[in-house]
């Protein structure tokens, strides 16, 4: 097939939009998607200090790309890299090297913080911990996802960063919302958006905003993009993986194989009845900051204290 707009060989068809794109065109669509996002969310602005949270998988390696390749020009803005070490053996070690190659190749500095250090034990440590009283359980990733985004959040603020940003795609985030739904968990869905705003619902300046350029961009595209631009890293799949988000996903991807777009469908939905979530339910303007660590929580202790401390 070829390109509905140069008529070059087609590498992608979005069913979506009924559009057969060739590399440069589909390239650029990525890129220009990527910058609208920005703009209308108005994730970025001059003098900002951007860390992103790079894992050295497809999503994270992508928008470093971009966003360093779009800003490369802008005067005082300085754009750097945090990778966090969880200790998984066999499988963080290739993807850590991966991404340090990445910030060579991008002359982006890059930072790496450990739960060994952080934390006082890697995550093969504390599942040997947790599954010796839970042999059963059913949610491992809960643990690392909980850490992680305690340490990036923290290391982020000792950096001076100004702004947080994450790979979270598409698929990422209407699976989160629909999670949040199905175990009634509307707080939490009242404190998703594509740009975290720092204020009563951030503890007090402690958590650093977030921000999601390629929120609107499905996976498939993300993926054939890395590979595209040669930024694109095979890895064998975390061996934690699993529970109930997986079930999600091929929901998910079951629906919008039967029906294109339903994914942007039921984003934007939410998007619509967001406001209404927060009016009704709050966005956590109880935060604050955790009795053992400092960093923000709901209680005495911060999530990630509190499954550590278990």
């Amino acid at each position: 097939m070829k390109c509905s707009f140069c008529a070059k060989p087609a590498v992608i068809f979005r069913k979506y939009e009924g559009t057969h794109l060739c590399r440069d065109c589909f390239c650029k669509s990525v890129e220009a998607k990527v910058k609208r996002n920005i703009r209308k969310y108005g994730m970025v602005k001059s003098g900002d200090k951007i860390a992103v949270a790079l894992s050295g998988g497809k999503d994270s390696s992508t928008v470093l790309y971009i966003i360093k390749n779009l800003f490369r020009k802008w005067r005082g803005m300085d754009i750097f890299a945090i990778s966090i070490d969880e200790g998984i053996k066999g499988y963080r070690p290739s993807t850590l090297l991966y991404a340090k190659k990445l910030c060579r190749r991008l002359g982006v500095k890059h930072h790496v913080f450990s739960f060994k250090k952080e934390f006082g034990r890697t995550l093969d440590e504390q599942m040997g911990i947790v599954r010796k009283k839970k042999p059963d359980i059913k949610e491992p990733c809960t643990y690392c996802g909980v850490s992680r985004r305690n340490l990036l959040n923290r290391a982020a603020r000792r950096l001076g960063a100004t702004k947080l940003c994450v790979g979270h795609n598409l698929d990422d985030e209407v699976q989160a919302i629909l999670l949040n739904f199905l175990r009634g968990d509307l707080p939490r869905a009242s404190r998703m958006s594509a740009l975290l705003e720092p204020g009563e619902t951030t503890g007090k300046g402690l958590f650093i905003p977030r921000i999601k350029p390629l929120r609107e961009l499905p996976e498939k595209e993300i993926a054939l993009y890395a590979m595209l631009k040669g930024i694109y890293q095979k890895r064998a799949e975390c061996p934690y993986a699993g529970g109930i988000r997986f079930e999600a996903r091929d929901f998910l991807n079951h629906m919008e194989a039967k029906y294109p777009g339903i994914k942007f469908s039921f984003l934007f939905s939410f998007d619509k009845i967001k406001p209404w979530i927060e009016e009704g339910i709050g966005t956590g303007s109880g935060v604050v900051e955790c009795s053992k660590c400092g960093e923000p929580g709901s209680g005495g202790l911060c999530r990630a204290c509190e499954l550590l401390g278990k």
